[in-house]
């Protein structure tokens, strides 16, 4: 029968968080090198969850030893490793290669340094919530939905929870921090999966700056005041 989502979750949670860090990307780790895949997995899991790498480690171990057979991954039994352009035995042979290069990272504590995302993975591991607003508010049918940008950043705001919008504009100041140039900004917005132009007469980053500025005023929503506010 098939697992259940903590059943799932236990046997191959995180490997398919290292599965997901390859979506196009080759499998092109050897022993003597991780690939940029791979980095980028390690660099954004050391920083924010480290105590996932042993978890990491030892489910691609164990799978690799434990190979399913198609009977048990038809029943849904198992997590399927998806395509990574490798036959069966070899992708036995990389997971346990994937596995040493984690292992070695936390013995050795070597720790990838922090840079810009360098893969589609790892842009949207780090800005979740500006993955979130860019790919849902501004895709390629913006123009059918809001008369202009401004409208679909309000629409944001006011369906949002409050606190998601302040890990929105907490993000946009991160993303400042990377020091990008306009075409470094221009591929950000793009890997986080906005599908149209700013608006005129703005940069990318001139407009980013101008949501983060908005979003970052707190909403007040004004009522009626109490009997006795004005003055007699």
């Amino acid at each position: 029968m098939p697992l259940s989502p903590i059943d799932h979750d236990r046997r191959y949670g995180e490997l398919e968080q290292v599965l997901r860090a390859y979506t196009g990307y080759p499998a092109d780790d050897t022993a003597g090198r991780a690939g940029q895949a791979l980095t980028a997995y390690l660099r954004q899991t050391w920083h924010t969850r480290p105590w996932a790498l042993a978890i990491a480690e030892q489910q691609l171990r164990e799978y690799a030893e434990h190979p399913p057979g198609r009977l048990r991954l038809k029943l849904g039994e198992f997590h399927a490793v998806p395509d990574v352009g490798l036959s069966g035995g070899e992708i036995q042979q990389w997971l346990r290669c994937v596995a040493d290069h984690v292992r070695r990272s936390i013995e050795e504590g070597d720790v990838p340094p922090p840079s810009v995302p360098t893969t589609h993975w790892e842009w949207h591991a780090r800005f979740p919530e500006t993955g979130q607003f860019l790919s849902s508010w501004f895709s390629q049918d913006m123009p059918d939905e809001f008369t202009s940008h401004d409208e679909a950043v309000e629409d944001y705001r006011s369906s949002t929870d409050p606190h998601l919008v302040a890990r929105l504009v907490g993000e946009l100041h991160e993303l400042f921090a990377l020091g990008l140039d306009e075409s470094g900004y221009a591929l950000a917005v793009t890997e986080l999966g906005m599908e149209v132009d700013p608006p005129a007469p703005y940069s990318t980053d001139g407009w980013l700056s101008l949501v983060a500025e908005r979003l970052g005023v707190p909403r007040t929503e004004y009522g009626p005041g109490p009997q006795g506010d004005k003055a007699s």
